[in-house]
């Protein structure tokens, strides 16, 4: 399975703006927590699950958003295919991450904040796998 963007929407009138996403299925979060990195130049990666499910969504700000299919987990090849997007909050775009990626976060903006669903409480599973921010070759 691959990552997607479940779009959302916007509708905005007299009274003002509602942003939405009428398509998200959220049943399956079980956590949610806000990711803010210390700054622009700062891109956090690349950490990932093997086991869990992440959906992401700007509520601040914006990021760009890399994802890459781990074939090995144990030594993963350096020169996999990433997946590239960009979610910002003018949209209530959400980004669903399958089990199986590691991913890299940036932030566009200072103060940005990105939130974080995940489909397992803390402490569940032993999932959480991390790689160098240099280990995966830059196809960017």
């Amino acid at each position: 399975m691959e990552p997607t963007i479940i779009a959302g929407g916007c509708h905005a009138d007299a009274r003002g703006t509602i942003l939405y996403n009428n398509t998200f299925n959220a049943s399956p979060i079980k956590r949610v927590y806000f990711i803010e990195n210390t700054s622009t130049a700062f891109v956090r990666a690349w950490q990932g699950h093997r086991i869990e499910q992440r959906w992401f969504a700007a509520i601040q700000g914006s990021f760009t958003i890399r994802l890459i299919a781990i074939d090995n987990w144990d030594t993963p090849a350096s020169n996999l295919h990433q997946f590239c997007f960009v979610l910002d909050t003018k949209k209530m775009d959400i980004l669903h991450i399958p089990k199986g990626y590691v991913s890299s976060i940036q932030a566009h903006e200072d103060g940005a904040k990105l939130l974080v669903m995940a489909d397992y409480q803390l402490g569940d599973v032993k999932d959480e796998y991390r790689f160098d921010v240099n280990y995966f070759k830059k196809e960017f």
